[in-house]
């Protein structure tokens, strides 16, 4: 077993678990520093440090990937933060905008019998406020056929299943727009210029949504 982590090496190596969902490859330095908001030279000497407790792979120039060991923190580490998110959510009533901050804290807890607690608590879910999956104990994820809004074709309805973007400002945006998980989406007319779509939400208004805000947002085609 790994000896227990800090809160920044946890952070880093969830870092490199969400950078290689988007680019499924060895994650570069640069990248890394993105996500962490701190300098390539910094990143550097972390993945150094990582390397050496056997948590990641790194090769200089080429980037770095998650051993075994490595993944397993970082999904235990994910899975955590979005048992939180439901828990805060569900019982304490916060809105989805509000609770990311919050569980980037609560993340951090050691007890792995509080985490199974509070799964059970919460009746196993599958699914975070947010729409994303939450790991099982062995770390295994539930998936689900989910597509970009913008890939629904004219006459097409889909329900919001969930939300790539988690800023705070984004999902005020979604409150304003009165969109939130579950939401009816009916595409009603496509802009070629800025990609932007005129759509129905559950057949009460319509607005516009911009792309930047579409590619954001995940149906399941109704």
């Amino acid at each position: 077993m790994t000896a227990t982590l800090t809160h920044t090496e946890e952070n880093y190596l969830k870092a490199i678990y969400k950078a290689n969902e988007k680019t499924k490859e060895a994650v570069s330095t640069n990248m890394i520093a993105q996500y962490m908001n701190t300098s390539p030279a910094s990143v550097t000497d972390m993945m150094k440090k990582l390397s050496t407790k056997g948590l990641i792979i790194y090769e200089r120039y080429k980037g770095s990937r998650l051993s075994s060991e490595g993944s397993k923190s970082a999904t235990s580490v994910i899975r955590k933060h979005r048992l939180w998110e439901t828990f805060l959510v569900q019982k304490l009533g916060f809105s989805w905008e509000k609770v990311h901050d919050i569980a980037e804290e609560l993340e951090h807890i050691h007890s792995e019998e509080l985490i199974n607690r509070l799964d059970d608590y919460l009746g196993f879910p599958k699914y975070d406020p947010h729409g994303d999956p939450i790991p099982s104990a062995d770390g295994k994820f539930t998936l689900r056929e989910q597509i970009i809004v913008s890939q629904l074709n004219i006459g097409e309805v889909g329900v919001l299943v969930g939300v790539k973007n988690h800023e705070t400002s984004f999902l005020d945006h979604l409150n304003k727009c009165h969109i939130s998980l579950g939401t009816s989406i009916a595409i009603l007319d496509k802009s070629s210029f800025d990609k932007s779509l005129q759509v129905h939400i559950d057949n009460d208004h319509q607005i516009l949504l911009t792309h930047e805000v579409s590619k954001n947002l995940l149906v399941r085609k109704s």
